[in-house]
């Protein structure tokens, strides 16, 4: 029964294994789709913490969001870093906005990291695949305002 069970498994895993290997990634490195995804949860978290003038939270997922985009870079060699490195200017102004605790500044800026998301997925022709600022928060367990005391 053990052995059914790990040959079921193994066959699963064949399929992304091969399809990781035609994208040029090594097997048990993430897909690029897994990191942007993680980067778009990231993406709605940091609204509805800079809305909530939840700021550690905020810069929190703004660090994050930073790291995929890092991950992605270094994994993926064949994506244009053009696209990644522009996404640096959106991301120091959304540092900027945090750190000063702007709140204005903050959804200035959150437009300006969205714009750049898409632009890079427009470059990529993955355009379809298209971000804007969340309407509602999909994550209901999680308390985005601060605590007081």
């Amino acid at each position: 029964m053990l052995v059914a069970a790990s040959l079921s498994l193994a066959a699963a895993l064949l399929p992304a294994t091969a399809q990781q290997a035609a994208e040029g990634v090594r097997p048990g490195n993430p897909r690029l789709a897994d990191l942007m995804e993680a980067a778009q949860a990231r993406h709605i978290k940091l609204w509805f913490a800079g809305i909530t003038g939840n700021w550690k939270l905020a810069a929190y997922q703004t660090r994050q969001i930073k790291t995929r985009l890092q991950d992605a870079a270094s994994l993926y060699q064949s994506l244009p870093v053009n696209d990644i490195t522009t996404m640096a200017k959106p991301i120091d102004a959304m540092t900027a906005a945090i750190a000063a605790e702007d709140s204005k500044a903050f959804v200035k800026a959150y437009g300006e990291l969205t714009t750049g998301c898409n632009s890079c997925h427009r470059e990529l022709k993955l355009g379809f695949i298209e971000l804007r600022t969340p309407e509602m928060n999909p994550f209901s367990d999680q308390v985005f305002g601060v605590r007081r005391k």
